[in-house]
């Protein structure tokens, strides 16, 4: 059962987007709507392209692959005001994510996020969902050498939470960050995720758990 992944586990980190967050469906829009600006079309397979990747090195690849005429400051500045206000208000929590985190509360387990996106981003998110108590660490991956699927940012996490790798149990929402948290040498569940219903076979392969809802652990 997916329950007995928790067994010897002291900490239980999670991605955010996609994973604790359902927001995979606004960053689509925003690279229409960004790339737009430019008369850019986005793409096919930009987003699988970037998969993993910090939003730092999001934006280097950006500039360099678009010849964008904007520094990375400004890039990520303008990703950030046109995603802020989705954040505070359109983006929910996965469905029984509360009540999971409430759990691990109960239990005495570490928590963490583990995360390619930008802080302001997460920050704001995690007020609006009102998980702020029940989170003791963040890590976002330009505050590590190398994004998703290096192992950095989860075992940095791991480090700040004071948790060994393989106390950890990790949820994840695609293959780059279920490869992330194994090689981090961490139990990873994959959750699924309608951005990557494509990607769901890869992703069980890689995994050693599935979810459809967090539910499924209560």
């Amino acid at each position: 059962m997916i329950k007995d992944l928790l067994k010897g586990k002291t900490a239980v980190l999670f991605d955010l987007d996609g994973t604790l967050v359902d927001s995979m469906w606004m960053w689509d829009k925003i690279d229409l709507e960004f790339l737009g600006r430019f008369g850019l079309t986005c793409p096919p397979g930009l987003a699988r392209e970037i998969e993993g990747m910090s939003f730092s090195e999001t934006a280097v690849y950006f500039k360099e692959r678009f010849h964008l005429p904007l520094s990375l400051d400004e890039i990520k500045e303008c990703w950030i005001s046109m995603a802020v206000d989705k954040y505070r208000h359109e983006v929910p929590l996965k469905a029984g994510a509360k009540e999971f985190l409430d759990s691990c509360v109960r239990r005495g387990l570490k928590v963490g996020i583990a995360t390619s996106n930008g802080r302001e981003l997460v920050d704001a998110v995690i007020e609006s969902v009102q998980i702020g108590s029940a989170i003791q660490v963040i890590v976002t991956g330009c505050e590590v050498a190398g994004g998703k699927p290096r192992p950095d940012v989860y075992l940095e996490t791991a480090k700040r939470l004071g948790a060994k790798p393989g106390e950890c149990l990790v949820f994840e929402d695609i293959p780059a960050g279920i490869l992330a948290g194994k090689r981090a040498g961490m139990t990873v569940v994959a959750v699924a995720d309608a951005f990557s219903v494509p990607l769901e076979d890869e992703k069980r392969r890689l995994a050693d758990g599935f979810i459809d809802d967090y539910y499924a652990l209560l």
